[in-house]
């Protein structure tokens, strides 16, 4: 990905999670709403006048008698009845958690504020985020980056009462974490599933949340794009993009389409100034389900793998394959005994669809390989020099430990980085054994970052462990010299290329 040709490589901009801190609690939640009335059903005579029954078609005397059809809500009705039904489904997330040795209170999240907690007799981090109700029982979907390293999870419900959460899963590969609600719990308003692939571009969807902790506000926009993927936020990525404001305290609340449906869990903003500029995120329901089902049935996430390095096949590569105008995902390695070497899939395949659906981009593919699950049998089809072949897949388990763990590993379990002179990071060649544990192609090259120091500014621009620097303001980097040498001649920004797993991503850090 050329970083001026995307869109995250504008200088000043900045790609943020919307959840928020305080120094003090939640404002207070809204009171009940009414019913929503779905089209087409019996509308109840006492309420908001947007229930209120149509009025009597009366026939001129003599006349003979019409049926006539009740009257579907109008636009003017409809959004209102949704708004009020959906919000009680909708939950403010407050949480604390220890302020970490050595930073500051905030950890440089400017949508994270922290203030002193008298409970610890110390310094402590406040934040708040919003949560969906998904069950009676008092199961909530959120974002991971909401409760992560919470001690204490609160949340609080538009009828005004408030429990104590614990957190059944996380998975911050997606982002996402599901709670659950203790204490005796009755007369909750789950929101029920729809589907983000039925999601047409331009149609109306809300947006619910607790933007800045002032309580529970809805928003409306609509769906400007999909499959919004390698954006750097987390590994798995397939965002809907919306217009619909999306604020600090937002993230984990819900996107819905006009049936009342969640669509899309909110979470982050693209933003010069930290606040709403017309480019909000949300994980598509699709991708949420699944992930909510496996983390409150097992308290993990159990992805499918398939055992290949990849690449999305530009312009260029398919000119020089002879392969046109193909669009598709180019595999570029092959690991021995994988469930793609034992299909039959080869080096310089180009894989097209996965159960039908296109995969254009590596995300689109990775995404629905993990989606897919572990032992599932998947239909690929395949693109090799002029045959197009299909090929059943039974795919295996992509193991929970994350490039994290296997860095640390690599690094020898040191407790803090040996050298942080560049922006923050302690960098390492790219040996064999790094490559191995980070399942790279082998026509990648660079440098790889070992571990990053708390608020520094490679912190700040998202970048992690595992991440290997491949240019560095559109040069090429292979050594850590070269990697000082560019950094330490760029200004007040620098522009980094780095491969994440098999997506390549470009970032900025401001020094």
């Amino acid at each position: 990905m050329s970083f001026h040709n995307s869109i995250f490589g504008v200088l000043a901009l900045s790609l943020l999670l919307v959840s928020a801190g305080c120094n003090g609690e939640a404002g207070e939640p809204d009171r009940a709403v009414p019913t929503l009335v779905a089209p087409g059903s019996a509308i109840p005579t006492t309420g908001t006048p947007a229930s209120r029954p149509p009025a009597a078609n009366v026939s001129a005397p003599g006349a003979a008698a019409t049926a006539v059809m009740p009257a579907r809500p109008s636009t003017r009705d409809l959004i209102p009845d949704v708004a009020e039904r959906v919000v009680k489904s909708v939950v403010n997330i407050s949480t604390t958690r220890p302020l970490a040795r050595g930073g500051r209170l905030g950890g440089g999240n400017p949508f994270f504020r922290g203030s002193p907690d008298p409970r610890r007799g110390g310094p402590a981090e406040k934040g708040l985020g919003s949560g969906v109700i998904v069950s009676s029982d008092g199961l909530i979907v959120t974002n991971n980056h909401v409760i992560e390293k919470a001690t204490a999870v609160k949340v609080a419900l538009t009828d005004g009462r408030e429990f104590a959460a614990k957190i059944v899963g996380t998975d911050p590969a997606s982002d996402l974490a599901v709670l659950k609600l203790t204490g005796k719990v009755s007369g909750l308003v789950p929101l029920k599933f729809g589907s983000s692939r039925a999601l047409r571009l331009g149609e109306t969807v809300l947006a619910v949340g607790n933007p800045f902790g002032v309580g529970q506000t809805v928003t409306m926009g609509i769906v400007s794009a999909f499959g919004r993927a390698d954006v750097g936020i987390v590994d798995y990525e397939n965002f809907i993009q919306t217009d619909a404001a999306i604020n600090p305290g937002n993230s984990g609340g819900a996107l819905v389409n006009l049936r009342g449906e969640l669509v899309g869990v909110n979470t982050a903003i693209l933003s010069r100034t930290g606040g709403y500029q017309g480019i909000g995120f949300a994980i598509p329901s699709d991708m949420v389900e699944p992930i909510m089902k496996s983390l409150s049935s097992k308290g993990r996430v159990v992805r499918g793998w398939l055992g290949v390095g990849i690449d999305t096949l530009s312009r260029a590569r398919a000119a020089s394959m002879n392969l046109g105008d193909l669009q598709g995902v180019l595999v570029t390695a092959l690991e021995p005994g994988s469930p793609a070497a034992k299909a039959g899939l080869r080096e310089g395949d180009v894989i097209l669809t996965v159960n039908g659906d296109s995969t254009l981009t590596t995300g689109e593919l990775r995404n629905a390989i993990a989606i897919a699950g572990a032992d599932a049998k998947i239909d690929v089809v395949i693109q090799r020099g002029n045959d197009r072949k299909r090929l059943d897949v039974v795919l295996g388990e992509k193991t929970a430990s994350s490039s994290r763990n296997m860095i640390d590993a690599l690094r020898g379990g040191r407790a803090a980085p040996a050298n942080v002179d560049v922006g923050g990071m302690e960098l390492a060649p790219l040996s064999p054994q790094y490559r191995r544990a980070l399942g790279l192609a082998p026509a990648v090259d660079g440098v790889v970052i070992s571990a990053i120091q708390s608020n520094t500014p490679a912190d700040r621009a998202n970048l992690q462990p595992g991440d290997v620097i491949t240019k560095i303001n559109g040069r090429n980097v292979t050594s850590i010299d070269a990697v000082r040498r560019a950094y330490a001649s760029a200004r007040a920004r620098v522009a980094v290329s780095v491969v994440r797993g098999t997506s390549e991503i470009d970032l900025l850090i401001v020094k």
